[in-house]
């Protein structure tokens, strides 16, 4: 549910900047968190989101409230302690693993091999919970 709650604030904040000078906005909370305008992180955050166009933000925000929408789902499905939640849990956090086994087959990391490590953990032990449930 937290992931489904900041997903749509995320949703909701990429439309308010839809028609706003990006720029300025990122600057104003650069200088309000007091983050150094010189770091190299920083500088690549800049560059990326000064290269984003009206329609990849509206493409952006689409996106999130669609994530937003299954996730919020899932946790309420969840709450009540519904079946077809824990189905759809070991379908949403199976369908990950494709794209870190596409990311590993790019660049191999630590944290990508943990992360897919952990996930194909998840599933399993989800699998395993259900099954014996229906024993």
């Amino acid at each position: 549910m937290v992931k489904g709650f900041a997903l749509l604030a995320v949703a909701f904040g990429a439309l308010r900047y839809l028609h706003h000078d990006l720029a300025q906005s990122l600057g104003h909370w650069i200088n309000a968190l007091r983050i150094d305008p010189e770091n190299h992180y920083v500088h690549r955050i800049l560059a990326r989101a000064l290269n984003v166009n009206p329609h990849q933000l509206k493409l952006l925000s689409v996106g999130t409230f669609i994530y937003s929408g299954l996730f919020l789902t899932e946790g309420t499905g969840l709450l009540l302690r519904k079946r077809w939640a824990e189905y759809f849990t070991i379908i949403s956090t199976g369908a990950l693993i494709p794209l870190e086994v596409y990311e590993l087959a790019k660049h191999v990391t630590p944290v990508k091999i943990l992360v897919m490590i952990l996930n194909i953990a998840i599933v399993v032990y989800l699998v395993l919970r259900l099954r014996g449930e229906r024993k």
